[in-house]
């Protein structure tokens, strides 16, 4: 059985514990130099500035377009954990990560949608949504409901979502990844999550935590409807009034390292860590993508 793993809390809508504007987005059109398509916002109700930006191929186009989701964001920090001393917030690396994930994809031909790119929430939040500084469960659920809609409208081939994990161990570590199995392509996501576990477990070397089915997350939910459900809220199926518009694509999400283990917490907030994380996630889904 998986460890609870605060990261993932938010996205089954549970408790989570406690980049300027536009910054991804440059990064993501300056690695590919002045002449790289624009990027513009898809029309999904509710989104916050710089939520759900599409971003066509700058290489020759494969015909394929990935959602990658950045968990947490703005009031969310996701889990906490540190490094030399200073302080890693897991919104801060997942951003980080999908920035230089984007990039990479979109040189090798892959249309890219990404949830959002600055240090903010993807639904716009009214200030009703936040109670000293924390979001309420609802904004939570909105939230996280958003993200799957973005995926949507953005035709997304896949959808990844990437996050960090959190222990009360600190000598926890490793890479687990997580996808829906009560989805009709639930075969598809299950190889998906495969490719990028054995990618990331290659690429940096951590234990091999395995991949599990999201039902298989032991963690206490927000809510009453989000323990009843059971599921990642991204990436599982219909139920009204909770997600009555799910994602329409196999996906998976991943957690590659535990930030509140210190020797990966230093791994995940390194840029070069970051671009080592990047690279193997491409690597996993240009190998899924030609069904090697």
């Amino acid at each position: 059985m998986a460890l609870v793993a605060c990261c993932c809390l938010a996205v089954i809508g549970i408790v989570a514990l406690m980049r300027p504007a536009g910054a991804a987005a440059g990064v993501l059109n300056a690695a590919l130099g002045p002449r790289a398509p624009a990027p513009s916002q898809l029309p999904v109700a509710g989104i916050d500035a710089g939520a759900c930006i599409s971003y066509p191929a700058a290489g020759a186009p494969t015909g394929k377009t990935i959602f990658i989701d950045a968990g947490h964001g703005g009031l969310d920090p996701g889990v906490v954990g540190s490094s030399g001393g200073k302080q890693v917030l897991e919104k801060d690396v997942t951003l980080a990560v999908a920035t230089r994930l984007g990039a990479l994809l979109r040189a090798d031909g892959y249309a890219v949608v990404m949830a959002r790119t600055q240090d903010s929430s993807v639904t716009r939040l009214a200030a009703s949504d936040s109670i000293t500084g924390a979001l309420t469960d609802s904004a939570e659920h909105r939230d996280l409901v958003t993200r799957a809609a973005c995926a949507n409208a953005g035709n997304a081939s896949v959808l990844v979502s990437i996050h960090f994990d959190g222990f009360s161990d600190t000598t926890v570590g490793g890479t687990e990844t997580f996808y829906d199995a009560a989805r009709p392509f639930a075969a598809t996501s299950k190889r998906l999550a495969a490719d990028l576990q054995a990618a990331l477990v290659a690429g940096l070397g951590t234990s091999d935590r395995g991949v599990w089915t999201d039902d298989q997350l032991a963690a206490p939910a927000l809510t009453s409807s989000g323990d009843s459900y059971g599921h990642l809220i991204e990436l599982g199926p219909a139920s009204a009034g909770w997600v009555d518009d799910p994602s329409q694509m196999p996906g998976a999400l991943v957690e590659p390292l535990f930030i509140t283990n210190p020797t990966e917490a230093q791994i995940a907030s390194d840029p070069a860590g970051q671009e080592r994380i990047a690279q193997a996630m491409e690597a996993a889904l240009i190998k899924f993508f030609n069904g090697a």
